[in-house]
């Protein structure tokens, strides 16, 4: 079964932020704070900040779209800014709306 638009971006900026995130996290600051190399993360962090935005707008509109309750939508925004977060919550909305798609 295909995954509405929505879902699918919505797939595919979890793992993005994800990934970005670990970037952001294992790489970009100990360089910075522990090898005294901030030149990476000065460069890095704008581009994890801009990608995590978008995150944040497909949230929204997925939020919208498929009629998640307020608290949902925190939840999976915060869970963006935490590490491998966005992973299980990535799978665990998927699979939820998945159930829906399915009951439909």
């Amino acid at each position: 079964m295909r995954l509405p638009a929505e879902l699918q971006a919505f797939r595919v900026m979890s793992i993005i932020t994800g990934i970005g995130l670990l970037v952001l996290v294992l790489v970009a600051v100990p360089l910075r704070y522990l090898g005294d190399e901030p030149g990476f993360s000065t460069t890095y962090s704008p581009i994890h900040g801009a990608i995590y935005m978008v995150y944040v707008g497909v949230a929204v509109w997925v939020t919208v779209r498929r009629g998640w309750s307020p608290v949902k939508a925190l939840l999976v925004i915060v869970a963006g800014a935490v590490p491998f977060a966005s992973f299980f919550v990535e799978r665990k909305v998927i699979a939820e709306e998945r159930a829906a798609l399915a009951e439909l």
